[in-house]
């Protein structure tokens, strides 16, 4: 195209469907209706289809048309992603909020509503962007809310997510599956995490855009379950008694992690399943000291 001619919203629109759909993308309309509403500031980008596109937008569009075509994620493309309502920063370095994880938030409002909990003292284990914590507090906002993250890139969006929603919650950089660092950690009514559980099977076998995402924020060790094991073994002695312990996971997960709780001691175990039908989070009891 002549760098001097105008291009419509609706011609360049075309163009970068046409590249994705090249590159064998599953949702190239929906990819680039997400880049022109940023890009734009339009919500409604095509509502004007031969609005000339200026210039530096054209370009700006164009360039991550085509990064998105080459693998990058939509979300780190974009810089936030939407989680449960609220917004998120997201880039490299952090896992990017899914929508199977408002499954595990609605799990521990259940537990609260259920159990009549107003103000309940929760730590999400393996924070990442803070999707949960940060939910959960203003969901629940007499909660008192603790985030841990062991990652110094996914500690700064940690932060960054939690002034941007202006959720006041402790903020930890530690390491999990050290039970010396947990040591002063407190007591808990409800733990709650969205842990790594890849199996080494799936880590050597990621879709494009996931291997983009952190490893450490994936890998799960041989069989997916080594954090889930050492957070369950570590972490139930900061809950207390009656407390609960949240687990989202990966599918066909269950029943060993099942097997987990069961042999920490914890009771009630309760799976539920994701919109498609996947065992994908569990809420289990600590019923004795």
């Amino acid at each position: 195209m002549d760098k001097t001619e105008v291009v419509s919203r609706r011609q360049l629109f075309s163009e970068c469907v046409k590249l994705l759909e090249a590159a064998g993308k599953d949702s190239p309309d929906f990819d680039t209706l997400c880049i022109f509403q940023d890009m734009l500031g339009d919500k409604n980008p095509l509502f004007l289809p031969d609005e000339a596109v200026p210039r530096e937008a054209e370009n700006r569009i164009r360039t991550l048309a085509k990064a998105r075509a080459e693998g990058e994620p939509l979300q780190y493309l974009l810089g936030k992603w939407e989680f449960y309502g609220y917004p998120f920063c997201v880039g490299e370095g952090v896992l990017i909020p899914r929508p199977e994880t408002e499954l595990l938030v609605e799990n521990v409002l259940g537990i609260c509503r259920d159990n009549g909990i107003s103000a309940p003292v929760i730590a999400d284990l393996c924070s990442g962007t803070g999707c949960i914590a940060v939910t959960l507090k203003k969901e629940l906002p007499s909660a008192e809310v603790s985030a841990y993250e062991v990652s110094d890139k996914a500690f700064g969006y940690l932060e960054r997510n939690a002034a941007l929603n202006n959720a006041d919650i402790r903020l930890v950089k530690c390491d999990v599956t050290d039970e010396k660092a947990a040591g002063n950690a407190g007591s808990f009514d409800i733990i709650v995490s969205n842990p790594p559980y890849l199996t080494a099977e799936e880590m050597a076998s990621l879709q494009t855009e996931v291997a983009h995402e952190p490893a450490l924020a994936l890998d799960g060790g041989s069989d997916g379950l080594d954090i889930i094991r050492d957070i369950t073994k570590i972490w139930k002695k900061h809950l207390k008694k009656g407390g609960w312990l949240c687990y989202e996971f990966g599918d066909a997960q269950h029943e060993q992690v099942g097997t987990i709780l069961a042999g920490n001691g914890f009771d009630n175990i309760t799976f539920c399943r994701d919109f498609s039908g996947i065992v994908r989070t569990v809420a289990a009891q600590k019923t004795e000291e």
